[in-house]
């Protein structure tokens, strides 16, 4: 088949023209997709000041019970350290599963641990992967429908929500400002992104969080996207938290001294 025959192949976003699904009347979908969450969490100043021992203790019992986590395929657990990094959190878990009843049976065993007896939740973020109507569908990269996350050593996380205004705008008017913010967003090849959903299920519409190895690179990436249309519709997209990845024994050693291990 020569080039000249050859079918077009489709390229850029694709305007949905009926995103509600209220002129076409779509159906729900009913395929298993991934919920995250992003459990964020602050360890009493009070532990620090128990015994060695009690405190030893208490860090290998909470090592192991997120290692036997970590190894099982129905659940996918990262976890992060905001240590020196923010005042309010200690670390954070990522966790992806299918099924919601997978993150209440890990914070149940976290409650019921010695090291739960000591920790607090500032932050909670409860979302929905799904495909971005606004990415053409044949490029899927950054913005799947299935995510394994933990590529880059940060992640920076925030919740999300636009204003009403942005609903009442046309599909056309909304796809060209998000071809304008995906467009400014192209040149930075080291930051991925995962949106997911919250609509009905938590406070904001999305969580968003950025993968990545350097951090000034994604200061210039959110500098420049507050230049774009699409900025202006933006209600909320605090509070922001920058998460180094680390694996559970180098957080257990930040937050409860030197020699503590998984």
């Amino acid at each position: 088949m020569s080039e000249a025959s050859r079918p077009a192949t489709a390229r850029g976003p694709s305007v949905d023209l009926d995103p509600s699904g209220q002129v076409t009347h779509k159906e729900p979908e009913s395929a298993a997709r991934q919920f995250l969450n992003y459990a964020f969490f602050k360890v009493d100043a009070a532990f620090r000041r128990q015994p060695a021992a009690e405190r030893a203790a208490a860090l290998a019992d909470f090592g192991r019970l997120i290692g036997t986590w970590e190894a099982r395929e129905d659940v996918i657990l990262r976890s992060y350290s905001l240590v020196g990094l923010r005042a309010d959190c200690d670390f954070m878990l990522w966790r992806i599963a299918q099924d919601l009843e997978r993150f209440q049976a890990i914070q149940a065993e976290i409650n019921a641990s010695l090291l739960g007896a000591y920790l607090t939740q500032p932050f909670s973020f409860l979302a929905l992967q799904k495909r971005s109507q606004y990415v053409n569908r044949i490029d899927g990269v950054g913005h799947g429908a299935e995510i394994m996350p933990g590529q880059g050593k940060y992640l920076f996380v925030y919740p999300f929500v636009k204003t009403r205004a942005w609903y009442r705008l046309s599909p056309h008017a909304r796809q060209g400002m998000m071809d304008e913010h995906i467009n400014a967003s192209s040149p930075f090849k080291g930051v991925r992104i995962n949106t997911s959903y919250s609509y009905g299920i938590d406070d904001q519409e999305f969580v968003v969080s950025f993968d990545c190895d350097r951090p000034q690179e994604f200061v210039d990436l959110v500098g420049r996207l507050r230049y774009t249309e699409a900025s202006l519709y933006t209600q909320r997209d605090t509070p922001m938290f920058t998460c180094a990845r680390a694996d559970i024994a180098t957080i257990l050693r930040q937050i409860g001294g030197s020699g503590a291990s998984a």
